[in-house]
């Protein structure tokens, strides 16, 4: 399978992948994107594809894309299909901080765009560098990470725990058995967090309902107040391992350590 060598009508299957291109000044040659991808807000105006995991192939056909850009949820079913029909496809996967970096300079290197790619990794790295070096020593809170109200959260080989733990944080499931688990309430009020992360914050759970759970009032930081309320936006950042991910790495060290951020 041959990759043109400086693709004009690219399809993103993935939010993180359309604003991997846009950073990159590709946005021109996006032909097609997801009904998720959001931002920039000049993603909303492009062809749509589909969803994320239920992708139109006829509306992917429509767009007569010469590059498709899939993440690891296509691998199984997507990408075979469009290999069949002849269409160059190249999947980016990252778990961590390092593996956006590498998807960015990838799709950089595939779109001709390496220059820009190099650029925004570096500059990038450098932001990661500086929240390194400010948390650096310093106590690690133990951090609860709430996915939805039945206490789904991150574990080991996820992106998010891998964030907790660049911003100075020490993750309550960090030597869970899969990258996404769910806890039960006994368990996270034994583990005593001393910051909790809502992320079902835009679905309506708050430091209020937090705190009106049985049995919740004791954990350290109900008492000291640090229930972060992520919004709507700031979950779509922390979920999508593309270039806003060293924003999500600072909003999370900076609500761990507020004091090494004055």
């Amino acid at each position: 399978m041959t990759i043109p060598a400086e693709p004009q009508r690219i399809v993103s299957l993935a939010p993180s992948i359309t604003e991997i291109l846009f950073a990159l000044n590709l946005g021109d040659q996006v032909a097609g994107v997801t009904e998720f991808c959001n931002y920039p807000p000049e993603a909303t105006e492009k062809p749509k594809v589909g969803g994320f995991s239920d992708v139109n192939m006829e509306k992917l056909l429509e767009a007569q894309p010469d590059l498709v850009i899939a993440a690891s949820i296509h691998i199984a079913q997507v990408v075979p299909e469009l290999e069949k029909r002849g269409l160059p496809v190249l999947v980016v996967d990252a778990h961590d901080f390092p593996g956006v970096l590498e998807s960015i300079r990838l799709v950089g290197k595939v779109a001709g765009a390496e220059k820009a790619a190099e650029a925004l990794t570096a500059q990038m790295q450098e932001r990661a560098d500086q929240v390194a070096q400010a948390v650096a020593g310093r106590p690690r809170p133990r951090v609860y990470w709430e996915l939805d109200p039945t206490f789904w959260t991150v574990g080991p080989g996820s992106f998010v725990q891998d964030l907790i733990e660049r911003a100075g944080g020490e993750n309550i499931a960090a030597n869970a058995e899969a990258a996404w688990v769910q806890l039960s309430a006994e368990a996270i009020i034994a583990a005593d967090p001393e910051v909790i992360f809502l992320a079902d914050h835009p679905w309506g759970e708050s430091a209020e309902t937090v705190k009106a759970r049985p049995g919740w009032g004791k954990i350290s930081a109900v008492v000291n107040g640090r229930i972060v309320e992520l919004t709507q936006e700031q979950t779509d950042i922390v979920s999508r391992p593309g270039p806003r991910v060293v924003d999500a790495l600072e909003l999370i060290a900076r609500a761990l350590h507020p004091d090494a951020f004055q």
